[in-house]
């Protein structure tokens, strides 16, 4: 699962539904699985700031910048975290707490969506209540828990002021893990070793002997960090439209180079030359007790026509939406061709049957007055092999619009997205020698696909 490490000890056994204050006040349970859990879960090492550290650069001591677009019109910017943990999985946060801890940090948009593994059935409740805490971290999401966050994400959604939404992460420890939003039901890992049981899944109407995720949303997780890779991004046309997002930033680490040091390609490239249409996400994967509060960790910015979780659904069916690691930040961005109107980000842009057309990229991107003046690099991203080909460099200073004109054919790929980065700082996970993306990304586009006309 998507853990931290921390000193181990060990917590009582209590009940999951309502912690006690003691529980409550424990630095963590999850480390006491030790040296055998950490092989099982396959994570990663991370820290976790504590909340009285965090809340002088949090999101809710700052100022961002303005939620209206200098390009576009009829919708305004949300600040968001789709991918939370709590007690209810490997999580060291009483989930009852977790909405609001967000709310208070700043974001507009907030999810829990911990771990399902093992324990969608009927004997899930009976063994977390028997056995030591440690189970759920190993076993995930029970129904009783599934239940409980759905409570808590209705209690904290109020339209027009906080979206709260209930979602799970399917974990499967060797071919990876995927968010999944907006669905009545829940699953597990029903075949190891295999991404087709949650597609199928996915695509099922819920009925009375079995449940289903058809309208749900899902994403892939810190693609690249379990070996399997989603069994190389394996792609499923019938559930393309429905798998809308792909995490380059989780908590503080860029992935867009992910597993390159060991020989592995851009899990960029793997996922989006295979055909998925995935936005670009950034998120927290948030452990501790201070949900939203972390500068640093990634978010997700999304535009809506109206603040709500249909609002929230709809915005991120259609990709509208950005990574970064920079709390109120504003990205937003289009493409258009020499006739055609601009199109944001996540869209398709009509290109001519043959040859080379130039494109010209709009990026509006603002943080405070701070951000003003500030040296970056707009990088056009378009499809490679081992890492993504950058077909443009353009050094700009944070301020006006941006406009980067490029040459694509569709001959050399479908798709292509932007990647703002500092040019002064390294990338800390770098790609192939003398790639510009070797430098710290800042924020991602959405991509946009091209197809011909």
């Amino acid at each position: 699962m998507c853990d931290d490490h921390h000193a181990p000890h060990h917590a009582p056994h209590r009940e999951l539904t309502t912690p006690d204050e003691a529980t409550r006040a424990r630095l963590t349970r999850r480390s006491t699985l030790g040296a055998a859990g950490a092989g099982l879960l396959m994570a990663g090492a991370a820290g976790t700031l504590t909340g009285a550290a965090a809340a002088a650069g949090s999101p809710a001591s700052r100022t961002g910048a303005s939620r209206t677009s200098r390009l576009t019109r009829g919708t305004h910017l949300l600040h968001a975290d789709l991918h939370n943990h709590t007690l209810l999985s490997d999580g060291d946060g009483d989930p009852a707490d977790a909405f609001d801890s967000m709310r208070e940090a700043g974001l507009d948009v907030a999810a829990l969506t911990d771990h399902a593994t093992l324990s969608d059935n009927l004997l899930g409740d009976v063994l977390t209540d028997l056995l030591p805490p440690e189970y759920t971290q190993v076993a995930g999401l029970t129904r009783r828990g599934w239940r409980a966050t759905g409570s808590y994400a209705d209690a904290a959604d109020v339209d027009g002021a906080f979206t709260a939404i209930r979602g799970f992460e399917w974990s499967e420890p060797l071919i990876g893990h995927v968010n999944v939003w907006f669905s009545e039901h829940y699953t597990d890992v029903l075949q190891a070793g295999l991404m087709q049981p949650l597609l199928s899944w996915l695509r099922r109407e819920p009925g009375l002997v079995l449940d289903g995720g058809a309208g749900a949303l899902a994403g892939f997780n810190h693609p690249g960090r379990e070996p399997g890779r989603f069994q190389e991004f394996v792609y499923d046309e019938r559930v393309r439209d429905q798998v809308v997002g792909l995490e380059m930033f989780n908590r503080r680490d860029d992935y867009l180079f992910e597993g390159f040091a060991d020989g592995r390609d851009s899990p960029l490239c793997v996922c989006l030359n295979n055909g998925w249409r995935t936005g670009i996400t950034g998120v927290t994967d948030e452990h501790g007790t201070d949900w939203g509060f972390p500068e640093g960790k990634g978010r997700t910015g999304l535009w809506v026509r109206d603040h709500s979780r249909q609002g929230v659904k709809r915005a991120m069916r259609q990709r509208r939406f950005f990574a970064t690691r920079t709390s109120g930040l504003r990205l937003d961005a289009t493409a258009a061709t020499r006739q055609g109107a601009p199109v944001r980000m996540g869209s398709v842009v009509p290109l001519p049957r043959r040859g080379r057309t130039t494109l010209t990229l709009r990026l509006d991107l603002a943080r405070d007055r701070s951000w003003r003046g500030r040296p970056l690099a707009a990088q056009v991203l378009r499809p490679g092999t081992d890492a993504p080909e950058v077909v443009e460099v353009v050094d700009f200073e944070v301020g006006p619009v941006l406009e980067v004109k490029v040459e694509v054919d569709v001959a050399d790929g479908d798709w292509l997205l932007v990647r703002v980065s500092d040019p002064a700082e390294p990338n800390a996970t770098p790609g192939p020698e003398g790639h510009p993306c070797n430098d710290l990304g800042i924020a991602y586009t959405s991509p946009w696909w091209l197809e011909t006309r």
